[in-house]
């Protein structure tokens, strides 16, 4: 039976891979995978880790020293993963898909709660505060949404924007020329859109890609969604443009330097990051814990598809869901696999 020791795991990892899980030994850690940790992987076949862990050169020559084969994602992100230092050492898999349906319905929540200001009501009403004066919202109904990036998630979102009469535009590195969408260039985006919603990957062409200069097309008043990653987002810029109304109100479920905060509990802890006192102080901010993709219908796939991205590789089949240098680690569809089905 193959060991696999669980990076940065919570009780609802352990809950769902202890339901499906019959071949394998694991042992569940709740710190993160980083180069000092990975020695805690001595004797273990392979480890899964999670979106945060920090997968560098070092970290993954410690595991490779280990004896670590094999490093399994229990997500679709790889923006953490040194690729070039894992070639021809360890093999990556990881979840490409788990449930578009959880991320695109928590951007809409996200969407719904900072336009009629649901966080604002709830925190009144507690205080027995039952004006409804300031919490004005305005129609989704007509508007006009930007989506960046329509992978799977984005398109689950435009449906969803669709089902409110939303006219949607959509803005792609790599456009879907059969998926009847509206493709504008990223200035025109900036520029017509009410609503901007961020579903892409980070990659070296993403990081950063609202930046200032990206806030100065945007028109005033603009709701700004990111459920995808921190980094999609320069954040002292989004503090300026919240201050200058240029964003009326940001629905974010990812932050930049989220790293070392979300996921854990930090109630009892002074917060250093004086970015993200300033962001979570903004009344018109509504921040969530990267918590888009927390559904059972989500959790259940990721546990299935990551043990089944295990027995593939343990069993010496083609490796579906490999993730490599060839590739760099975002062009899957040009990914060179040898004949056995992986990149190495």
């Amino acid at each position: 039976m193959k060991n696999i020791l669980f990076y940065d795991t919570k009780p609802y990892d352990k809950e769902y891979f202890e339901k499906f899980n019959s071949k394998y030994q694991i042992e569940y850690t709740d710190v993160k995978l980083s180069a000092k940790t990975a020695v805690l992987a001595k004797g273990f076949d392979g480890v899964c880790a999670f979106v945060n862990d920090v997968i560098d050169a070092k970290a993954i020559e410690k595991l490779y020293k280990c004896g670590v084969k094999v490093i399994a994602m229990r997500c679709a992100g790889y923006s953490n993963i040194d690729f070039k230092a894992a070639y021809k050492k360890i093999n990556v898999v990881r979840v490409p898909a788990y449930s578009p349906f959880a991320v695109a319905e928590h951007t809409m929540a996200l969407l719904l709660g900072i336009n009629r200001q649901i966080h604002k009501a709830y925190n009144r009403i507690k205080e027995h505060n039952f004006s409804i004066v300031g919490l004005t919202g305005t129609d989704l109904h007509g508007k006009t949404v930007g989506v960046i990036g329509t992978g799977k998630i984005g398109k689950c979102f435009i449906n969803i924007c669709k089902g409110f009469c939303m006219k949607v535009l959509a803005y792609d590195l790599f456009p879907d020329k059969n998926a009847g969408l509206e493709y504008v260039s990223l200035d025109d985006l900036l520029k017509n859109s009410d609503v901007i919603s961020l579903h892409c990957p980070l990659t070296e062409q993403t990081n950063r890609i609202i930046n200032a200069d990206a806030f100065s097309k945007m028109k005033k008043g603009v709701y700004l969604l990111n459920t995808s990653r921190g980094a999609l987002i320069e954040t002292e810029a989004l503090l300026d443009a919240l201050n200058d109304g240029t964003v009326k109100a940001a629905g974010l479920d990812v932050y930049e330097e989220e790293n070392d905060l979300f996921f854990e509990d930090n109630s009892n802890t002074l917060i250093k990051d004086d970015v993200l006192s300033l962001l979570i102080s903004k009344p018109n901010v509504l921040l969530t814990s990267h918590q888009a993709f927390l559904t059972r219908e989500a959790l259940e796939t990721i546990a299935k598809i990551t043990l089944s991205n295990l027995d593939a590789f343990f069993d010496g089949k083609p490796l579906e869901n490999e993730v490599c240098y060839h590739c760099n680690g975002n062009n899957l569809e040009n990914c060179i696999k040898n004949q056995n089905g992986r990149c190495f």
